[in-house]
């Protein structure tokens, strides 16, 4: 993206309106450091709309009310404009938080896709009625849609995190405001676009980005049924403290590091060219990077050197070149906290094989 990106309205209800408030979010390219992109701040009162018309979306509209099979075949149109528009959705999530463009593809894009495909193939199937055998005699468990879902993005997989998220809830019946990141919120006008062009019914999305104390207001807004959300373990705290007010039913995914384990005879090229992919996974940024590496003391040296050497060949720059392997970390704060970390790790008795400051 080299051209400033600039959006004026909300999506909310199925509709590009007006934002109730003034405030705007500047998109920094985590390379260039300038800014590529303006969409309105999202403000309490659009969250209040937002609730309110996914709130009559769900309790007098027609898609809890529309068969399974009418569903899925929304919901597989979304799916399939994945497919056809990845390299524009890769390309856009790659400029906002600086994933290198060829692990974008996948990584932001067509898994994104994978998962809207997967829940289409889980809902045809899934038993939403049951009979089971009580103690009082037999039962008939029936599985319904919940209601208003308030989903909660992170700006490391945008669309990954979100069609995880929405896709089971669309597809149950559910109607949802999806609260994105304000370091990402580009990638979600396309899938606003993606939506409305599917045809899902008036109310049933809106998208809104902002910052922490609007997803704090969202998720503590009395008019919603459900949360989930993907962050932190601090945030997700907060989270379910505000939520709990309404005893509104709450889903965490506080992600965790992973880790890899070598064991004494493992075939160490291999280990190396398995493991290098996902530590460095979105440049680092993802909580399923394998950013421990598990080896026996034995080994410890012949390891530590070829991941240095692994890690050192790895070609730095701008995320949007083909040949970048690894990119900018998303903005400036996370690349303050991650040489801090490093500090500290010098401090505690740590050498430094490779890298280590600024590039």
């Amino acid at each position: 993206m080299t051209e400033l990106v600039e959006h004026g309205k909300l999506f909310i209800g199925g509709e590009l309106v007006d934002p109730l408030g003034r405030d705007v979010i500047e998109v920094i390219s985590p390379h260039t450091e300038q800014v590529i992109g303006r969409v309105p701040h999202a403000c309490e009162g659009d969250v209040d709309w937002a609730v309110a018309v996914a709130r009559r979306a769900f309790d007098e509209g027609p898609w809890p009310r529309a068969s399974l099979d009418e569903r899925i075949e929304v919901i597989t149109r979304i799916k399939d404009a994945f497919a056809v528009r990845y390299e524009e959705i890769a390309r856009v999530i790659s400029s906002e938080n600086g994933t290198p463009y060829t692990s974008s593809i996948m990584v932001q894009a067509l898994a994104a896709m994978m998962v809207w495909d997967a829940a289409i193939t889980v809902a045809r199937t899934f038993p939403y009625e049951e009979r089971r055998d009580g103690v009082l005699g037999p039962l008939l468990v029936r599985r319904e849609p919940v209601g208003v879902v308030a989903a909660v993005v992170p700006w490391n997989v945008p669309q990954f995190t979100a069609a995880a998220k929405l896709a089971p809830a669309l597809l149950a019946g559910c109607s949802a405001v999806l609260k994105v990141s304000p370091e990402s919120p580009l990638d979600a006008y396309i899938l606003a676009e993606i939506a409305a062009e599917a045809g899902l019914p008036q109310g049933v999305l809106s998208i809104l980005p902002a910052d922490r104390e609007v997803s704090e207001y969202l998720v503590g807004h009395p008019g919603v049924d459900k949360v989930s959300f993907t962050g932190s373990v601090a945030a997700g705290r907060r989270v379910m403290e505000v939520a709990s007010r309404n005893l509104t039913r709450v889903t965490l995914e506080l992600g965790g590091k992973s880790a890899a384990v070598i064991l004494p005879d493992a075939d160490l090229d291999a280990a190396v060219a398995g493991i290098v992919p996902f530590a460095w996974m979105i440049n680092g940024q993802a909580c399923v990077a394998q950013t421990r590496i598990l080896v026996p003391r034995s080994r410890y040296d012949e390891v530590a050197e070829a991941f240095a050497a692994a890690a050192g060949g790895l070609k730095v720059g701008d995320p949007l070149d083909p040949a970048t392997e690894l990119g900018p970390l998303v903005a400036q704060r996370q690349q303050r906290r991650s040489l801090d970390y490093i500090r500290i790790g010098q401090d505690e008795g740590a050498k430094i094989l490779t890298g280590g400051g600024r590039p």
